[in-house]
């Protein structure tokens, strides 16, 4: 894979993960387990054995799973955003802007070549499964105030400055982009354990097709 980098805020790590081999080492299984395990099952201690290294060794880059979780969710918005920009850039339409960012947000994963050491596809996975463990938490007003969603919500100002470059007048543009990427990743959830609740469930892209469908009928 060829590399590129992704800016994490640093008042998530003790050590920037992507400074050395065990960083990024340290990265690439947490998802793996965590993935493999569940959250809540996943520990630094199983860490270390899979890794063949010490906890203390982990701890010296994250203070502790959570805030390990916290950067994992962060570097897959910034992968989001990533590819918004890359994906919208120079694409004068904002009808067709809003449809691409749609899809991006809403279709299936694939593994992203860039990024050498993540598996985006287990990554997006884990933000599906585990990542509203994150959010709501009594310690998530302290952490947004320190910034760690920001990127997250610079992707709603993105797509919902969209939305208002198409109609204007249209009342809840944050509201009606947070609802869709949100309610992507349940109804992805949905897919994989309550098939019957997916319409059209043969198809990949019934969970996009759905969002751009709502999306261009709320806005009109």
């Amino acid at each position: 894979k060829l590399f590129l980098n992704i800016t994490i805020s640093p008042e998530l790590y003790l050590k920037n993960p992507e400074s050395s081999e065990v960083g990024k080492k340290i990265i690439s299984k947490s998802i793996v387990l965590i993935d493999e395990l569940g959250f809540e099952s996943f520990t630094f201690k199983k860490l270390a054995k899979e890794i063949r290294s010490t906890e203390s060794t982990i701890y010296r880059y994250f203070e502790n799973k959570h805030i390990l979780m916290i950067y994992l969710t962060c570097w897959y918005w910034s992968w989001v955003e990533y590819k918004l920009v890359f994906g919208m850039n120079n694409i004068k339409s904002p009808e067709e802007r809003l449809k691409i960012g749609l899809n991006i947000i809403t279709k299936p994963i694939t593994e992203d070549k860039s990024f050498f050491h993540i598996n985006e596809i287990l990554l997006h996975q884990i933000i599906v499964n585990e990542s509203t463990k994150v959010i709501y938490t009594k310690e998530i007003d302290n952490e947004n105030e320190k910034g760690f969603y920001t990127v997250y919500k610079q992707i709603v100002n993105r797509l919902s400055d969209i939305v208002k470059e198409i109609n204007p007048d249209y009342k809840y543009p944050h509201m009606l982009i947070s609802s869709t990427i949100d309610g992507a990743l349940h109804q992805k959830y949905f897919v994989d354990h309550f098939p019957s609740l997916i319409d059209n469930n043969k198809s990949a892209d019934s969970v996009s097709s759905f969002y751009i469908d709502l999306v261009f009928k709320a806005i009109k």
